[in-house]
């Protein structure tokens, strides 16, 4: 356990202590006086509707320890223990980084156009069958979630960290301060490219992964993917995992099933109980995560067969009524919405129902990934097409040009509509998926639809 003291923190922020004592020990930090606990370090964040600066002395009164702060106009009474720094979010990557220099264990990066937190979790589940593990939780990925995912280490001895990343440089910044010992990229899609204009860019954004990382430290990559296939990168070791192209670890005599799959490895039978390819890349990852960390194959199998999907990734939801509802509300590229609607296709049902919202920030892309949506769409021969938003009636007009019925076809511009249609319209035994952007709120119209036919 190595807690950092006051005096730790402003020699790594190159802070000002306006009051208190430096030889504080801290063991939790926090940036929410809601949930801020007795003890804890409060750190002070500006957002673009709020200021932390201003709830400093909320955190106190909750039994806050100490608070970092970066405008020192807010500060109203020199009393407990106050560090004044130019910028609150860089103190805490200078702290985390610090905290994160402290420990000599294996730190194991994550990123990727589609599956970053899916491959996460089976990651964890695979090494937490030998390991103490501390990982990203939700969606902590950027630069803010990291840092305060690596200030809660205590005794772990493995670091699992996902990476996400908007924009060119995010990836860097997250990588030095992680400092990984096993990068893991699990594709290359259109994710951002609306901001980063190719997907040339986009690899380039995600092989920002290595930036952290000591020369010849192992990168684990999907080789299948067009973008990773053969990527040659100095000082490196690269580890590659794949179905059709020669790799080090080869998924062979798959066995595809409704709810699983199976496949040979090394002699082994591995079992993952999601259905789709997809899962399947990501258990390769993960298994070459685990022999990396020589941890023993019935291990890393059971670990890969116990795993189970977080929630609102691709959940299943069945009502009292009979209504299957899967629930991937959550976020959406071009690769996911055709990973969803592939888990949507062999899943039972008597109807299989594609609820699908607008894809965002894709710039002038738009237009083209939607209508590339729509062409999966009518490829699978889904039954029924609810199409919600802006953009997404060209993920209708391209379903008909692929073989759907116009008449299977149903398009409203937001949620409230579609959920009346939804309700007069679904029977038992229907399979229905939800999937868009976060922003497009699916969630919460699967909540209505969940609440209605629990009800009745």
């Amino acid at each position: 356990m190595k807690n950092l003291t006051i005096d730790d923190i402003l020699k790594c922020t190159k802070g000002t202590l306006i009051c208190g004592n430096k030889n504080l020990e801290i063991i939790n930090y926090s940036k929410d006086t809601r949930t801020i606990k007795n003890g804890d370090l409060y750190i002070a964040i500006k957002g673009k509707n709020f200021d932390g600066n201003k709830f400093y002395e909320d955190a106190f009164k909750k039994g806050a320890k100490a608070a970092i702060i970066d405008d020192e106009n807010c500060i109203k009474t020199k009393e407990n223990t106050i560090i004044l720094v130019e910028d609150s979010v860089k103190a805490l990557q200078d702290i985390a980084a610090y905290k994160r220099s402290l420990y000599n264990i294996p730190v194991i990066a994550i990123t990727g156009s589609v599956g970053k937190t899916s491959t996460k979790d089976i990651i964890t589940n695979v090494v937490s069958q030998k390991y103490k593990v501390l990982n990203t939780e939700g969606n902590q990925n950027n630069g803010i979630g990291l840092p305060f995912t690596i200030l809660k280490l205590q005794d772990e001895e493995v670091l699992v960290l996902e990476l996400g990343m908007n924009s060119l440089g995010e990836i860097s910044l997250l990588s030095n301060i992680a400092k990984p010992t096993i990068g893991v990229i699990t594709n290359i899609g259109t994710a951002h490219i609306g901001k980063l204009g190719s997907r040339e860019n986009i690899l380039k954004a995600k092989l920002e992964i290595i930036d952290g990382m000591k020369e010849n430290s192992i990168l684990i990559i999907n080789n299948d993917n067009d973008m990773l296939n053969n990527l040659k990168i100095n000082n490196q070791k690269i580890i590659t995992v794949g179905i059709n192209n020669k790799s080090d670890y080869m998924a062979q005599n798959i066995e595809r099933y409704n709810n699983s799959s199976t496949y040979k490895l090394n002699n082994n039978k591995v079992e993952i109980l999601i259905p789709g390819d997809a899962f399947v890349y990501n258990s390769l990852l993960a298994y070459a995560v685990g022999k990396t960390l020589n941890i023993e194959d019935n291990k890393i199998i059971a670990g890969i067969k116990t795993f189970h999907l977080a929630k609102n990734r691709l959940e299943v939801i069945k009502t009292a009524k009979q209504i299957n509802i899967i629930n991937d509300a959550y976020n959406a590229n071009l690769e996911s919405m055709q990973e969803a609607l592939n888990f949507l296709k062999v899943q039972d049902g008597k109807r299989k129902i594609a609820v699908l919202g607008d894809i965002l920030e894709l710039g002038e892309f738009s237009k083209k990934i939607h209508h590339d949506v729509g062409c999966i769409v009518g490829k699978l021969k889904i039954d029924k097409l609810i199409c919600i938003g802006d953009y997404s009636k060209y993920i209708a007009f391209s379903a008909v040009d692929e073989g759907m019925r116009e008449e299977d076809i149903s398009y409203f511009p937001n949620i409230n509509e579609a959920y009346s249609y939804l309700i007069s319209n679904l029977q038992k035994d229907d399979t229905v998926l939800f999937k868009a952007s976060n922003g497009m709120k699916l969630i919460d119209l699967v909540n209505m639809i969940k609440e209605y036919f629990n009800k009745l």
